[in-house]
């Protein structure tokens, strides 16, 4: 945890939807946004590309990505850490 601390990048948690690419992850981040007329909060997705060097995420684990330098096109984030795998939730 300490070397996040010291990055300055932003770091977010999400769920792989897609890993169908070279080196490359779909995650879908969820946040929850208070309503500006009615006060109830809302749940907002969004999905970025994120770079996997070593292709070890795979659809349905929840993983943390870093902000990083333009990669590509689309990719601006890069896998930070696996926090569970996908067929861990599935045997518990």
């Amino acid at each position: 945890m300490s070397e996040v601390s010291e990055s300055k990048n932003r770091v977010i948690s999400g769920v792989v939807v897609s890993d169908g690419m070279d080196k490359t992850v779909v995650v879908r981040i969820e946040r929850q946004v208070k309503h500006p007329i009615y006060g109830k909060y809302i749940r907002r997705t969004d999905k970025v590309s994120a770079h996997d060097e070593n292709n070890d995420c795979k659809v349905g684990d929840m993983i943390s990505v870093v902000e990083t330098r333009p990669l590509s096109k689309t990719k601006s984030w890069r896998l930070e850490s696996i926090d569970k795998r996908a067929d861990e939730a599935d045997a518990g």
